[in-house]
């Protein structure tokens, strides 16, 4: 046997290899719940999405996916601001709700005010909230924006217009909070920290805060940022913010100086203030980005170039690759600088 005839048979079969995995992956090219699939609460388009980033095919969905649909019910949500991943692959979801005059195809609004769990077949399993209920009673919130889960399973409510950041077990009690009007804003994130504190972006005050348990504030990040809509803190112990009210996504160091920025109306027929709602650092160092009015999300390295995108610059809708506000968006598996949820 040659060697030519050696070297061709080697590349022949190396050929039929290359396509038994290219067959195989465009025979099964999207799957439920994958880690790197992107998960997006879709705000205007009341639903949930998750997107497999390499074909951009939505592989779940769970809400109307209609921007005039202010239905809320068993398989609807309104408005959603915040989803996450949870073991089993269960999503939990902040059905926040839309205000009057906020959606142009819902200009009435419609009030959502639940946080609930729903499984793959998106049947709720928990919830607390009542649906279309605004309070601050028992199984009550107004505006809950977002919603983590601890590693107690307990859930981390960011509850905005009732000033407050609660914690409820899963029989339903509040077993810590914080906040009232003189101490919070209208916030819109929280996080549980490794050395047990809360980090709150602490959205009309204008700033993040680092509590304690007690309540007591150990560190503070403000005088320039307005609006802030989402923090997190890195494994380096640098804070990543959301800056929404001035359009930009910034990493601060311990001492308050800024080592990072990215502005998010810079890009050719940007929204000039698209207002971003989230940013989150992933394993990769490249950080994901929900610039909500720019109607997309998407990753950036760490020179700003955008690696990978979904949604149509300032462009709402619902169809092949469109979004309309988009809030969040974080990638399956990768909890780099957020709390790890009950695995």
């Amino acid at each position: 046997m040659g060697r030519k005839y050696i070297i061709g048979l080697a590349v022949v079969m190396a050929t039929l290899m290359l396509i038994s995995v290219v067959d195989a992956a465009s025979t099964h090219p999207d799957k439920f719940n994958a880690n790197g699939n992107v998960l997006i609460s879709d705000q205007f388009n009341n639903r949930i999405i998750e997107v497999n980033p390499s074909t951009g095919h939505i592989v779940w969905s769970f809400g109307a996916n209609n921007s005039s649909d202010g239905t809320v019910g068993p398989k609807t949500v309104v408005g959603p601001n915040y989803a996450e991943r949870l073991s089993g692959g269960r999503t939990l979801i902040a059905g926040t709700g839309i205000g009057a005059g906020a959606s142009p195809n819902l200009t009435n609004g419609s009030v959502d005010n639940r946080v609930f769990v729903v499984n793959k077949a998106g049947k709720i399993v928990w919830q607390y909230g009542q649906a279309g209920v605004a309070g601050n009673g028992t199984n009550e919130l107004d505006t809950p924006v977002a919603a983590i889960q601890l590693l107690n399973g307990n859930y981390l409510i960011t509850d905005q217009a009732n000033n407050r950041v609660i914690e409820v077990n899963k029989a339903k009690k509040i077993v810590w909070s914080y906040g009232n009007d003189k101490l919070l804003k209208d916030p819109n994130s929280a996080e549980l920290l490794k050395n047990g504190h809360i980090l709150i972006a602490d959205e009309n005050n204008n700033r993040v805060i680092e509590i304690t348990r007690k309540g007591n504030i150990v560190w503070k990040y403000s005088g320039t940022i307005q609006a802030a809509a989402f923090a997190s803190r890195l494994p380096n112990g640098n804070t990543l913010i959301a800056d929404s009210g001035n359009s930009r996504i910034l990493e601060v160091n311990k001492s308050k100086g800024i080592v990072f920025k990215y502005f998010t109306n810079m890009s050719a027929g940007s929204n000039t203030a698209p207002l971003p709602s989230n940013a989150v650092m992933l394993k990769n160092k490249n950080i994901m980005i929900a610039d909500q009015f720019n109607h997309r999300v998407f990753e950036i390295n760490s020179a700003g170039k955008i690696v990978w995108h979904y949604g149509k610059i300032n462009t709402p809708g619902n169809g092949k690759n469109m979004l309309n506000a988009p809030y969040t968006a974080f990638v399956i598996g990768d909890y780099t600088g957020q709390t790890m949820p009950q695995m």
